[in-house]
This record gives C-alpha cells, structure tokens and sequence, in this order.
C-alpha cells in the first residue's frame, strides 16, 4: 500500500505565517492527516474518500472560532494553502476528485 513521504509538508503557507497560530494549524493538519491514514490504510472508493474530506472539513468549519478567539482566521491564504496541502495528496494517491468537489463542505 502506498504512503505519503514521511517529509510531507503540510500546510506550509499557514506554518510560516506568523497570523496563524501554531497550535491552530496543528490541529487543522490533524485532521488532514486522519484522512492520509484512511487512504494509506487500504484501497477506498472515491465516494469513501470523499465522505472523509466532507468529515474533515466540516471539522476545519468548526475550528473558525477558535481561530477569531486568537486573532486570526481562515481566509483567503488559509483557504489556498488547506486547498494546496489537499490537493498535493490527492494528487500523490492518483485520486481523481477535484478540489473545488474536495473541499465542497467549506464555508471558509
């Protein structure tokens, strides 16, 4: 079974730039990364693949408030390094969903 390059950067507009804290963006890799996992962990329909996307943007959805509690948010730059980061692995796996259908749980 394949798997995502252990140097993988996640989200690395987002860890450079001092507007989002550290400790938020880690909690959003975490949940980008519960989705590497399921891909790695055997072959998934696109339809599976997809509800885990839908899963783990609905919890980046939830995770705006905390980001306005610290003086930040998920915005434009945000929304293009998350978008960057997913569709990298998308890409890496040979899955063939599109980012806009990825990421269609957005509301950032």
């Amino acid at each position: 079974m394949k798997k995502l390059d252990s140097e993988f950067k996640y989200l690395v507009d987002m860890y450079e730039d001092p507007f989002f804290p550290t400790f938020l963006v880690d909690k959003l890799k975490l949940h980008i990364v519960k989705v590497v996992h399921f891909i790695e962990e055997s072959t998934h329909t696109v339809e599976a693949i997809q509800e885990k996307l839908d899963e783990m943007t609905i919890a980046i959805n939830e995770l705006q408030n905390e980001f306005y509690e610290n003086d930040s948010e998920i915005e434009t730059f945000a929304r293009d390094s998350i978008g960057v980061t997913v569709e990298d692995i998308l890409q890496y796996f040979e899955i063939d969903i599109d980012i806009e259908e990825a990421l269609r749980e957005r509301d950032w």
